[in-house]
């Protein structure tokens, strides 16, 4: 064990003292754990470069606040005691020397806006690791439905093939085989996009963070469906993008709200998902599609389109893409792979207007050089060999089912009072509770009686939202899903009667007016 520490042989402090209080500060910090073998003295005194005796003295000196145990013929190793804060200092060694002022970070971070943590985690984290609780949280594939051994396949046939050259820097703009692949697949959205119009990303979040880095100065509007994808808003809010919400219709986000918005403000860019959108899983119609572009014409705003999960539908047509139907090239295009196949892969892809995306690649260059060679080679004999559609044929079928099985189970547990949407694809819907539940109080109860979900305000630009919540169904087996609704529907009922149960307020006498 290296224990990366220099001595100070200067210092007033005794060798041995330097020793031991290094050790002491890595146990409190659990950077040596209980269990953990500490170097024998001899190894240790030749790193050090001091006596055995020195390293025996400071390892006694642990040994006697009980940070440490000796076992006789095996060595010493850290205890199970929580140690206290290293003193700096031993008793009657003189006072700490004179020592540099540790750096304010609070006063180095960025003023750009990052948002913190939600408030809502800390007491609901516990119970996410416990193996009885079940999860509508992440609206992710379900792993166990990963085609892993014909994906490690075709990833040892790329290295073998290609290996050297797949292990040198790449082209920043994407594997060309993988290029041509994807405007051939994109063909089936409506979309025409050449090589040269598709910049291959690390996942669609990167995506969006380009996007946002090329188009966005600090105070522009960016318009934003509201609820919407967390992600997309962190990245606009980092932007120090003014968000405008628009509230979503049955249909789609309201074009007669998004009309007046445009009106009144020219937006920088309006940032949608209208297939299977997240979190509502609300689909937008054709006719709220030609609706949605003849305003962005209208108003020459551009339109970033964010088609995550458009391959997963379960019913009905298949609409053409906002990219599809656009006949002005004011439409930005994102697509990934993270939700039909691997979110590991962090494969995504941006499909826009030639002026946007030569600005995306220098963008890109800046960022990260290149997305995987290796990785996109892999995919690329994936999806050549036909092993995608199968698999997209594969998981939708599943998909649909559990879909299907929260639509019956919130049928039929849920009391009255309670609404959600049906969504036609995508991995998950949104449930409305009845005034005055809200999701923020759902959630803790709901933990404790063993189900997770993700509150409604987590996906509100400008508040609000506490009445919905998101519940993701694609990694929930199916045989939970309906003990996962039976027991976030028993919570609910308390709720409601813990409403119901409270006394009336007291009606306010009217005060004399005041002469």
């Amino acid at each position: 064990m290296e224990l990366g520490f220099r001595l100070e042989r200067e210092s007033f402090q005794p060798l041995y003292v330097q020793i031991k209080e290094h050790l002491h500060r890595l146990i409190e910090k659990r950077l040596l754990l209980p269990g953990v073998k500490l170097p024998p003295s001899r190894d240790l005194a030749q790193q050090l470069q001091v006596t055995r005796s020195t390293i025996n003295s400071a390892y006694s000196a642990l040994l006697s606040e009980g940070l440490v145990v000796s076992e006789v013929g095996r060595g010493t190793f850290v205890s199970g005691k929580v140690a206290a804060p290293a003193s700096g200092a031993e008793a009657g060694q003189g006072p700490e020397p004179d020592l540099p002022g540790v750096v304010d970070w609070d006063q180095q971070f960025s003023r750009r806006g990052l948002l913190p943590e939600p408030s809502f985690w800390p007491g609901v984290e516990p119970f996410l690791l416990r193996p009885q609780t079940i999860s509508f949280i992440g609206g992710v594939p379900d792993s166990a439905l990963f085609p892993i051994d014909l994906f490690r396949k075709v990833l040892n046939a790329a290295l073998k093939k290609e290996g050297k050259a797949l292990l040198q820097y790449g082209n920043v703009s994407g594997y060309p085989p993988l290029k041509r692949y994807l405007s051939t697949y994109l063909l089936g959205l409506g979309i025409e996009a050449p090589e040269r119009s598709i910049l291959i990303v690390n996942g669609s979040q990167q995506g969006l963070d380009l996007l946002a880095r090329v188009l966005l100065d600090p105070g522009d509007a960016v318009v934003v469906e509201n609820p919407s994808y967390p992600g997309a808003l962190d990245v606009f809010r980092s932007n120090r993008a003014e968000l405008l919400p628009v509230p979503m219709g049955e249909d789609g986000l309201s074009r007669e709200a998004l009309g007046r918005i445009l009106q009144r403000q020219r937006p920088k860019l309006i940032y949608t998902i209208p297939t299977f959108h997240n979190p509502t899983g609300i689909t937008l119609s054709a006719e709220g599609r030609r609706e949605l572009l003849a305003l962005a014409a209208r108003h020459q705003v551009p339109i970033v389109e964010d088609d995550y999960d458009g391959e997963l539908r379960y019913e009905g047509p298949r609409l053409l893409s906002l990219k599809g139907l656009d006949p002005a090239d004011l439409v930005i295009y994102t697509g990934t792979f993270s939700k039909i196949l691997f979110p590991g892969l962090r494969l995504g892809w941006i499909v826009g207007p030639e002026p946007v995306m030569e600005r995306l690649r220098a963008a890109k260059q800046i960022s990260d050089l290149q997305t995987s060679p290796v990785l996109q080679a892999a995919l690329y004999h994936f999806c050549q060999k036909g092993l995608l559609t199968k698999h997209m044929e594969h998981i939708r079928k599943e998909y649909r089912g559990r879909r299907d099985l929260l639509l019956e189970s919130l049928q039929k547990h849920m009391p009255a009072g309670v609404s959600w949407t049906r969504p036609v694809g995508g991995l998950s819907l949104m449930v409305r509770l009845p005034d005055p539940l809200n999701s923020l109080d759902l959630l803790p109860r709901a933990a404790e009686e063993g189900v997770v979900f993700l509150p409604g305000p987590v996906f509100f630009a400008a508040g609000g939202g506490e009445r919905e919540l998101r519940l993701s169904f694609s990694a929930v087996p199916a045989g939970r899903i309906e003990e996962g609704v039976r027991r976030l529907a028993r919570v609910v009922r308390r709720m409601i009667a813990d409403q119901k149960n409270k006394p009336p307020r007291p009606r306010l006498r009217e005060r004399a007016p005041v002469l």
